[in-house]
């Protein structure tokens, strides 16, 4: 059985507890705020009350051997770092945690966490595509280059087969699933029939789902232009 420790119990700490209920593992929880642990401590395997700043405490607590260590102390940076350090030098197997900045992610980057968190951001970048487009329902980017996102099917393609509409030599996407009559069909023989506005489930590049979809590229870092500061008196 695998065992988790969740060092810090701020939101992301908080839905990671929650994610790992539906799992069979061991959780340790450390946290220095007596009422969050007592409402939590009947849900996982160890809860402590202690200060995570203390590297003593850190390493009486967690066991080496431990299969990963999630770091969510909220908005204090400093011990965040700290910690992550503590555990790097036990050797824990894998580090995960919650960034509150650029520079923050990168000094924990450093340091050699595994996994480095930017709730905000990477909820940013899910949103702002959806509510950018018309024909996009979901968008789940897995790395800079690959998307999972949920599109509606132009009308070009109804009536056409996905043999005939050939998505991944024309478009560049793979279609992972098709949403019909309200629930999801993930094996897509080749003589399926597209209908129109249905829901695909496809993965590609951002620019390839952005060309299939309509939309505007996505503009590259450092290329926006802005029209400056506007003043009014």
């Amino acid at each position: 059985m695998k065992q988790f420790a969740i060092i810090g119990m701020s939101n992301f700490g908080k839905f990671m507890l929650d994610e790992f209920e539906n799992y069979d593992c061991e959780i340790l929880v450390i946290d220095k705020k007596r009422e969050l642990v007592e409402s939590i401590k009947d849900r996982v395997t160890s809860a402590y009350i202690a200060d995570a700043m203390n590297e003593e405490t850190i390493n009486r607590l967690v066991p080496e051997s431990i299969d990963a260590a999630i770091i969510d102390l909220g908005d204090s940076i400093e011990v965040s770092i700290l910690v992550a350090n503590y555990l790097k030098k036990m050797g824990v197997k894998q580090l995960i945690a919650k960034a509150e900045s650029a520079q923050h992610g990168e000094i924990l980057e450093i340091i050699g966490v595994d996994i480095v968190v930017f709730p905000n951001r990477e909820a940013a970048k899910r949103l702002a595509p959806m509510i950018a487009s018309d024909a996009l329902f979901g968008y789940f980017p897995i790395a800079e280059d690959l998307i999972i996102a949920q599109v509606k099917a132009p009308a070009k393609l109804a009536g056409r087969t996905v043999v005939e509409a050939d998505l991944r030599r024309k478009s560049g996407l793979n279609i992972i699933a098709l949403k019909h009559n309200e629930s999801y069909q993930h094996l897509v023989s080749g003589d399926y029939t597209f209908t129109e506005g249905e829901i695909l489930l496809v993965s590609g590049s951002p620019d390839d789902i952005a060309r299939f979809t309509g939309d505007k590229l996505p503009e590259k870092e450092g290329k926006r232009k802005g029209n400056g500061l506007k003043r009014f008196f």
